[in-house]
């Protein structure tokens, strides 16, 4: 045993030594090229004095990174996210500096401006060399993991002295031997595409996965395909009157927005309600990069608690902890570089060569591209990482980046196979740390929804929806067609990153009046009439306005119009949704089940005044965004209505078609009583924000989870 010691504390000592050693070889070699830093007095040194002053000046610069970086990032946890990005540079150049300040003789001397640069090679290499020692030697990289996770596992409150077991103590489902499962969300990935990346070799990961025994299945969204629908569902197992991405509510007189904080914190409690259910993850649960949290007590990228201030709030949690290592930040900030030039170089192409469609990708885009194609990627994966280290029983993370390049550069593109390609080399990192994680993991992919390609109803025709229904109600319409905003979530995880509100002002509390408010949510548009209590009547709107209904029905880039239980197709068609067959015949080029979802959506309390669902051409696959993307979900219409789930052969099978979030929901929950064996049902379930519990509104009905109160501060595991 001594001498199993003997040799872990020896292999540590070589690896420090060799760590320390390729530290001042790098510190030598930056004072050799930058003419602003020097590692010598004035009068002239010897190379033994300089090569000493460069391993002194390394040795402190690194002893400042291990003891005084985890303080600074602590004392900034209330800044903006993506401000401590920035920050860490400077922070970093600050520490070299001190560094150098203790190297004897005054022989080590830097500018502040190539400080920062000094700080960021160093740490960058000693990060590098660090991980490449310890993946060299797979005992200790073992180690280092376990390690790692005992280290989370003692943070949290009720842990085993000997930090064994799950991160509560005495939950339910406590049996550490137990398969943890692993959900992972690559957003708008239809199935399609999948299958078509696997076939190119875009993605080889997934591919061996299918060549091993995965198996993979289409499933069907509801009308509204999109993340904010899907993934209620998919978490906390309600998409009811959820009618699109955006819609106006007239009791408020606001627009519900899914990716808002407020509104998807509105959403989540509206769901637990509904099912008196905290959720999928209620049971050693961790919530990373969702909109919703799904009743975990983990979170980190939460966009339902990222409107709560103060150290509670864990959304942003996960910034900080990847952030709390200089080396981290200094690989995503010159990927983050790297991806802005990439998409000001894919854009010019496109521009050059003339390819249609297309839509602006100028202004904050790159900016916003980067963010989600990068720091927010890197963020969730190291908190995935973190996740399994800690042995999570359950832990469901969405990747953005496909969803965001799709939207401007179209779905079938070079500039989203380079995205798939490199989301594939994510999963594999993922699979890797799996292998050492102290408990097995089964990995499962799926997606909230796919994207349909085609070019926007602006670009196409020459005016907005909005136009059109102004049009269509006699109101003046503007001579030079606006642009309609895009809905993706990546704005929003920005800008919830910074503290800002989303979508704020007149677009979230339009002024009450007689004139229509018009809303996009992808290829499906959203008209209500603020002045007209409840659902408006056909019968009242075609007295009102008698040419609106006709005209939207009967516009080229229209494919059919919901109005009062009613749909209308061009050519004067009509179908009651209420007459058994008359609605699947109108909407059969729409596929299976697309008449059972508009029936559905027209029970929704929220459903607007008219729904307007683009055209289709299902020879292309393409439809006509009402919103500035080529790429889009949201309504019905080719891929985008067809997400996939992809899961290990250890797990049952789904069991015929899947239709709607809320059956996948039911299979990810069988998933997890497969793996943890029966969950203990609770007959309560508390609200969010310090509600009131609500009673079980279903007879003698198990609620399989508990939700924890918004109003207790959790630690967060990743701080």
């Amino acid at each position: 045993m001594w001498r199993g010691r003997w040799r872990t504390a020896g292999g540590a000592l070589v690896r420090v030594v060799l760590v320390w050693a390729v530290s001042t070889l790098t510190m030598l070699a930056l004072a050799g090229i930058l003419p602003d830093f020097r590692l010598q007095s004035g009068d002239g040194d010897s190379i033994t004095q300089i090569g000493l002053a460069a391993a002194w000046g390394a040795g402190a610069f690194g002893l400042l990174s291990a003891l005084v970086w985890p303080v600074l990032v602590r004392a900034l946890l209330l800044v903006p996210a993506l401000v401590l990005g920035l920050l860490v540079f400077f922070l970093n150049g600050s520490l070299l500096l001190m560094a150098l300040s203790l190297v004897p003789a005054g022989r080590g001397e830097v500018a502040p401006e190539t400080a920062v640069v000094v700080a960021a090679v160093m740490s960058a290499v000693a990060s590098a060399t660090s991980t490449a020692l310890a993946v060299r030697d797979d005992e200790a990289y073992r180690r280092r993991l376990y390690r790692l996770a005992d280290r989370r596992r003692r943070r949290q409150p009720g842990a085993p002295p000997g930090g064994g077991g799950r991160g509560r103590a005495g939950a339910p489902g406590a049996d550490a031997s137990a398969p943890g499962l692993v959900f992972l969300q690559l957003d708008g990935v239809g199935y399609e595409t999948l299958r078509r990346a696997v076939r190119n070799g875009l993605m080889p990961t997934v591919a061996g996965r299918l060549d091993a025994g995965h198996r993979i299945a289409s499933w069907r969204t509801d009308w509204s395909s999109q993340t904010g629908a899907s993934q209620l569902g998919i978490l906390h197992g309600s998409t009811f009157d959820v009618p699109a991405f955006r819609w106006y509510e007239k009791e408020t007189g606001e627009v519900v927005v899914c990716n808002r904080p407020t509104s998807a914190a509105e959403l989540q409690r509206r769901a637990v309600r509904r099912t008196a259910d905290g959720g999928l993850l209620t049971l050693d649960g961790a919530s990373r990069g969702n909109l919703f949290s799904g009743g975990a007590d983990q979170l980190a990228l939460v966009l339902s608690v990222s409107a709560r201030r103060g150290r509670a709030n864990r959304s942003r949690a996960g910034y900080f902890a990847y952030f709390s290592d200089p080396a981290n930040a200094v690989r995503t900030a010159l990927s983050f570089v790297a991806e802005v030039a990439r998409e000001m170089g894919q854009s010019l192409r496109a521009r050059i060569r003339g390819d249609r469609p297309r839509v602006a990708r100028g202004g904050l885009y790159p900016l916003i591209r980067a963010f989600a194609t990068v720091v927010e990627r890197d963020v969730v994966v190291a908190a995935v990482i973190g996740d399994m280290l800690a042995g999570r029983a359950a832990v469901y993370a969405d990747l953005v980046a496909y969803d965001e390049v799709a939207h401007h550069s179209g779905p079938h593109g070079r500039d989203a196979d380079q995205v798939l390609a490199r989301l594939d080399r994510s999963l594999a990192l993922i699979a890797r740390v799996a292998e050492h994680a102290p408990r097995a993991y089964r990995i499962v992919l799926l997606s909230d929804h796919g994207q349909s390609p085609g070019e926007t109803f602006l670009g196409r025709y020459g005016l907005t929806l909005k136009d059109l229904v102004r049009a269509g109600c006699g109101l003046p319409v503007s001579r030079r067609a606006g642009r309609t905003p895009s809905g993706a979530e990546a704005r929003a995880a920005v800008l919830a990153a910074l503290h800002r509100p989303v979508e704020e002002g007149e677009e979230a509390h339009p002024r009450r009046g007689s004139e229509p408010v018009v809303l996009a949510s992808g290829n499906l548009g959203l008209i209500s009439f603020p002045a007209v209590p409840g659902r408006a009547s056909r019968e009242r709107i075609e007295r009102a306005h008698p040419a609106l209904l006709a005209t939207l029905a009967n516009h080229p880039g229209v494919g059919f119009v919901l109005v009062d239980g009613v749909v209308l197709g061009p050519g004067g068609a009509e179908a009651r949704l209420d007459v058994p067959g008359e609605a699947e015949e109108l909407l059969a080029p729409y596929g299976p089940g697309a008449a059972a979802a508009v029936r559905r959506t027209d029970t929704f309390p929220h459903v607007a005044d008219v729904m307007v669902n683009s055209a289709y051409d299902p020879d292309t696959g393409e439809v006509h965004a009402f919103e500035e993307q080529i790429g889009s979900h949201g309504g019905l219409g080719g891929e985008q209505g067809h997400p996939f789930l992809m899961w290990p052969t250890e797990l049952s099978d789904p069991g015929g078609e899947l239709v709607g979030a809320e059956a996948v929901h039911g299979v990810l929950r069988r998933w997890l009583r497969e793996a943890d064996g029966p969950q203990i049902p609770v007959i309560r379930s508390a609200g969010l924000s310090g509600e009131e519990p609500v009673e079980d509104p279903r007879p003698e009905a198990a609620v399989d989870g508990i939700l924890p109160s918004a109003g207790d501060p959790v630690p967060d595991e990743t701080r």
